[in-house]
């Protein structure tokens, strides 16, 4: 059986192993792979692992071997699921596999933001400590997050995960859930709606998926009703956000800070709004990339294939 990955480099740079993979038969791995390249390189293989190469239904049409599509990742939309359908092309994903390391980068992006850790570094290694005439100094205000009002938009195993680190920072919190649970109150979380949460947030933690619903959820109308000074945080998805309104925002101050691990075409286009923008803490999506992470996505979606071949597939997504 031929397996092709199309963009291995993003999950698998080389310090981890594609083993779980090769079990499977003949295995050909492409560190990226151009949309002009794609049908080329899938030709022949029942298989194909992808991870952002996309997969239309005019590519789906020219692949008459291809049984089944893995993507390496938990968003999917990046394949045409109702073309593969009409094949009987079975398309899996990888949920969950990083719920930890996205917890921790959204913890991470608050902190850098509160506590400027790599400002003051690179302050302290330019020599500005040693000429200091005083035992301690600051390039920029600090926050103390004890018993600030933390809202997590989203309410998956991610936003649970981040809402239980919050409330060990002794922040209090409240979810924003997309199905509102009978039970107002779980585990000293708070559920409320977006409108109740969001006005009264000092912290909003973004963690939903991308929907039509959600999409510029946060803009510059959303925006006017938050209080000023609020700090935003966006490790799901870049859409979420309006970015040359976030960018309005934090230039007049009415947004303190805004941290993202994603913006909303990636990568960064040398035109985004949040390009050296005030305040504003970019990493270029990073959270899923922990080797311990990359290695259980890895192995889950050998799993995903295995499961396939004998006849009862998991995680399947059309």
């Amino acid at each position: 059986m031929k397996t092709v990955i199309l963009d291995g480099s993003a999950a698998n740079p080389g310090d981890i192993s594609w083993g779980p993979l090769e079990k499977f038969g003949e295995l050909t791995v492409y560190d990226v792979t151009t949309p002009e390249q794609v049908v080329e390189r899938s030709l022949g293989a029942e298989i194909l692992i992808t991870n952002k190469t996309a997969f239309t239904e005019e590519i789906i049409s020219k692949l008459p071997d291809l049984k089944y599509i893995g993507v390496l990742a938990t968003g999917f939309n990046v394949v045409d699921l109702q073309a593969c359908s009409k094949r009987g092309i079975t398309v899996t994903n990888v949920p969950e596999y990083s719920t930890f390391a996205t917890a921790q980068m959204t913890v991470a992006l608050l902190l850098e933001l509160t506590n400027n850790a790599g400002l003051h570094n690179a302050s302290v290694m330019d020599g500005d400590w040693v000429r200091s005439p005083q035992f301690c100094y600051w390039k920029r205000p600090l926050t103390e997050l004890w018993n600030k009002e933390a809202v997590v938009f989203g309410y998956g195993k991610i936003g649970k995960r981040v809402a239980q680190i919050f409330k060990a920072l002794g922040m209090n919190v409240t979810a924003v859930p997309h199905h509102m649970p009978k039970t107002r109150e779980e585990d000293g979380i708070v559920f409320k709606s977006k409108e109740e949460a969001f006005k009264n947030a000092d912290i909003i933690s973004l963690h939903s998926p991308l929907t039509d619903e959600t999409k510029d959820l946060i803009n510059k109308n959303s925006i006017s009703e938050l209080k000023d000074g609020v700090i935003i945080i966006n490790a799901a998805r870049g859409p979420l956000v309006n970015e040359a309104d976030m960018a309005e925002a934090l230039r007049s101050g009415k947004v303190s800070g805004y941290a993202a691990d994603v913006v909303s075409v990636e990568p960064m286009r040398e035109d985004n709004p949040l390009l050296n923008c005030p305040n504003t803490i970019l990493t270029p999506h990073t959270a899923w990339a922990p080797k311990e992470t990359r290695e259980r996505l890895i192995a889950m979606c050998a799993q995903n294939i295995e499961s396939y071949l004998n006849g009862n597939p998991i995680n399947k997504v059309n």
